[in-house]
């Protein structure tokens, strides 16, 4: 089936080069402006992804996203921020990117051209079918994500998609596609502008509100957050303070004792 690669659409803007720098940022904000709304469109689908993944990962199941250059990074960066943030293992959201670590800074040639290697890498990681894997790419096309979502699909694992050209391969792959189409780039073709900006967005949605199905937020405080420097012990106390309706010193002191502030509001409510 054909598609329309709409990230490589020529962009809505022309002579660049010739814009003066006030310009060439109003044109780019301009741009922006539309993301959101074409990331509300996908609303549905996300909301089908989170209450798949709350099931799952209610039975000890986990989150692995795969992707290539700046969908793998972004993969990576959200699955990276859920043990600080929410106080998770880092084994359960784990972001893979094809050529490894070593891509995360440094381009890896050809790497996301390997068809079997998304797999080799999910099977390092014990995958089973608990488990649901989120294949991203703003092409859509990108045959490590490809080959990674048509091989956990094979083996009976849930699949999501996440790409910016509706009816790509890996949409039409997966068993929830979201497609958020955000129109051409500024820069024709770079893809780490609105794509990337709109699966940041996407990927933000996706783990935020698991973690809050899983009950790892209360209120609307991160309550499971770990205290890995003063900025965020500081942050802990104040949380406390507010919902014991405590002085800061005394928030300060359970938050020592419990170790986290759900523990210490729970102690302090008994």
């Amino acid at each position: 089936m054909d598609y329309k690669k709409i990230t490589e659409t020529p962009s809505n803007h022309d002579n660049l080069e010739l814009m003066d720098t006030t310009t060439i940022l109003q044109k780019m904000n301009e741009e922006d402006k539309k993301i959101a709304d074409a990331v509300e469109k996908t609303i549905p689908q996300v909301t089908k992804l989170v209450d798949a993944l709350t099931e799952r990962f209610n039975k000890g199941g986990r989150l692995f996203y795969i992707g290539a250059g700046t969908s793998g990074r972004l993969g990576i960066l959200d699955a990276s921020e859920i043990p600080p943030t929410f106080g998770m293992p880092h084994e359960r959201v784990v972001g893979l990117i094809a050529g490894g670590d070593t891509a995360i800074r440094k381009a890896v040639e050809n790497a996301e051209d390997a068809t079997k290697q998304a797999w080799l890498d999910l099977k390092a990681h014990v995958i089973n079918t608990n488990d649901v894997v989120v294949g991203i790419a703003a092409s859509g096309s990108t045959p490590y994500v490809i080959g990674g979502l048509e091989d956990a699909k094979n083996n009976g694992i849930l699949t999501a998609a996440i790409t910016n050209n509706p009816g790509a391969p890996i949409a039409r792959i997966a068993d929830i596609p979201i497609e958020i189409n955000v129109g051409p780039e500024f820069l024709t073709g770079s893809t780490r502008m609105k794509s990337g900006t709109s699966q940041k967005l996407v990927l933000n949605m996706i783990s935020t509100a698991l973690m809050i199905k899983i009950g790892r937020v209360k209120g609307n405080k991160m309550v499971n957050m770990q205290l890995s420097n003063d900025k965020l012990v500081d942050r802990g106390t104040r949380y406390i303070m507010e919902g014991l309706n405590i002085e800061y010193a005394a928030a300060e002191a359970l938050l020592k004792e419990h170790g986290s502030v759900k523990l210490a509001i729970d102690a302090g409510r008994e």
